[in-house]
């Protein structure tokens, strides 16, 4: 019995030094993978510390003042008018019964599928001094440009209602998430009290709804602090349009790495505000759960027109009539729209897209795992470290990935001179290599949010079961998970294939020199004034932006029909 007793002991402390192995190699690879997606916040950081001469000076005298105001006006109005669009569709797709409510829910992701830049070319393409509606009117009524007035598109309220169209549906879903959550008894209470529909969403709905708005408004800012391709061709001054000018205008990396420091501090702030918003949104919520359908407000015939006038307005101008525009465009000019040049921008956007997926797929399983297998504050810190890259702009990115590998590429270079009289060039920072690093910065967290959720379904219960018939760690992984992942998986590639095809700021600063995407060809024929000829590229890329909407779509469709 004592000798029973003994081994047990022994086998308890093997097992004891196994698991304290494991935690270690895990800790080890997160410290790894959060170290690297950290590198370029931290070059950036860094710099902020490096004399730049004169040229800080003459950035403060000159344009920071500009950059600053800009960015604060554009962030104020398009989250003004997110808030609008998007919380007012939320609450009555939510809570009104009228026809066609049920295509709206998710007609209103469509303008998910179109960047902010594309739409930004289409409208002015359409509205500008020598676009279809102003040739029309003067034409028709046999005036000058100087005998009317129109709005001008390339202006920063322009600016303001395209981001708006473009990233509202942030804040629909989020306070469309809200409505769903709140507890019945809330409502009903309201009711019994005689309110209105109207007063029910003030009084009850909005302030229970509060930390979800907040958290999709958040979002959208970033969005907008991360925008270059609308504000560079509307001539707005902000972050993003300086980072780039003073990098290839000025030549300027130490200024360049300044200015991105400035902006990070905008999105640290955003960041937070996301945060408590989350924490807050988790404890009002705590214990308020409904257990039945919601019963959706009755409306009159007048108040059913309103409803699918109110849902249809940002459906039309964000996704529709950019579209229909788009698509005549391409008719018309499909000889220049398609050419020997396309194909090769789709083969050089698919390669990378499908790189960096397969990387951020296999990085976020790594992350996914460490946290199953070893669930200790280290490790969530680290994955919560590696996944904070998509809230930092891609030109920030950019900047903080090519200051570091610049450095390297030169003293390696420099080496390999001096000891053996040759070189390879700029084998970091010139090639695909910082490409696809600054890529897995950005978009890591899209793909780790996916593996995670699909991992966390499974039970533990299952890997006892198949420790205790002797399956390793890989056979488990191949015998078990993937194939019950296999649908995440394939999310999480779609998803991170789709960012990187539609990234512009980051892919416009990095990219090796004779390497264009279908994303920098739009940006460059687009700022030639030549949208016709890159109409075939912006129109891949909407269609390939529609594969995220409909999956998230389906994604909505199945959580409630389960709720229900």
């Amino acid at each position: 019995m004592a000798e029973f007793i003994q081994s047990i002991k022994i086998l308890g402390t093997r097992i004891q030094n196994s698991k304290q192995y494991n935690s270690r190699y895990w800790l080890l690879l997160c410290v790894v993978i959060a170290g690297a997606v950290s590198l370029p916040i931290l070059s950036v950081i860094v710099n902020i510390f490096v004399p730049s001469g004169d040229i800080w000076t003459h950035l403060v005298d000159t344009v920071l003042i500009d950059y600053i105001t800009n960015s604060f006006i554009l962030m104020l109005g398009v989250g003004a008018l997110t808030i609008l669009f998007g919380v007012s569709t939320a609450w009555v797709i939510t809570m009104v019964e009228f026809p066609g409510r049920a295509v709206f829910e998710w007609l209103l992701l469509l303008p998910l599928a179109i960047p902010a830049y594309l739409m930004a070319y289409i409208y002015t393409d359409f509205f500008d001094v020598t676009g279809i509606l102003q040739v029309f009117i003067r034409d028709y009524f046999s005036i000058s440009v100087n005998e009317y007035w129109f709005p001008n598109i390339r202006s920063r309220g322009g600016a303001i209602i395209i981001m708006a169209l473009a990233f509202y549906p942030y804040v629909y879903l989020l306070a469309r998430a809200s409505f769903l959550e709140q507890s019945v008894s809330f409502l009903e209470a309201g009711r019994s009290l005689g309110y209105s529909t109207r007063e029910t969403f003030f009084k009850v709905s909005l302030p229970l709804a509060r930390p979800g708005i907040i958290a999709g408004t958040a979002l959208v800012l970033m969005e907008t602090l991360n925008d270059f391709g609308t504000v560079q061709y509307f001539g707005i001054q902000t972050f993003t349009t300086g980072i780039y000018r003073t990098w290839f205008g000025l030549g300027e990396r130490v200024a360049a790495a300044q200015l991105s420091a400035f902006l990070l501090g905008f999105i640290f702030l955003l960041i937070i505000l996301e945060r408590k918003s989350r924490v807050k949104k988790n404890i009002e919520q705590e214990g308020t759960s409904r257990f039945k359908r919601i019963r959706r407000f009755s409306s009159s015939r007048i108040q059913k027109v309103l409803s699918i006038i109110l849902c249809s307005l940002p459906v039309v101008l964000g996704f529709i009539f950019p579209l229909v525009l788009l698509l005549i465009m391409f008719i018309q000019n499909i000889d220049v729209a398609i050419n020997a040049r396309f194909y090769g921008y789709i083969i050089n956007t698919i390669s990378i897209a499908l790189l960096t997926a397969f990387v951020a797929v296999l990085i976020a399983l790594i992350m996914a795992y460490a946290k199953r297998l070893s669930p200790t504050p280290q490790i969530r810190l680290l994955n919560r470290i590696a996944a904070i890259g998509y809230a930092i702009p891609g030109s920030v990115i950019a900047v903080g990935v090519l200051i570091p590998f610049g450095l390297v590429d030169n003293a390696l270079d420099s080496w390999l001179r001096d000891q053996f009289n040759i070189s390879f060039g700029l084998i970091f920072s010139g090639t695909l290599f910082a490409m696809v690093f600054a890529y897995l910065v950005r978009f890591l967290a899209v793909s780790f949010n996916a593996v995670e959720a699909s991992l966390e379904k499974i039970t533990p219960n299952m890997d006892e079961a198949a420790t205790g018939m002797g399956y390793s760690f890989l056979k488990i992984l191949r015998k078990i998970h993937i194939p019950m992942m296999s649908s995440s998986l394939f999310t999480a590639l779609l998803l991170v294939i789709v960012d990187v095809m539609k990234e512009l700021p980051a892919t416009l600063i990095v990219r090796p020199f004779n390497f264009d995407t279908l994303a920098i060809q739009v940006y460059r024929l687009a700022s030639d004034e030549r949208l016709a000829e890159s109409s075939g590229a912006a129109l891949a890329i909407i269609l390939v932006g529609l594969i995220p909407v409909l999956l998230l779509n389906r994604s909505i469709s199945k959580s409630r029909k389960t709720e229900e």
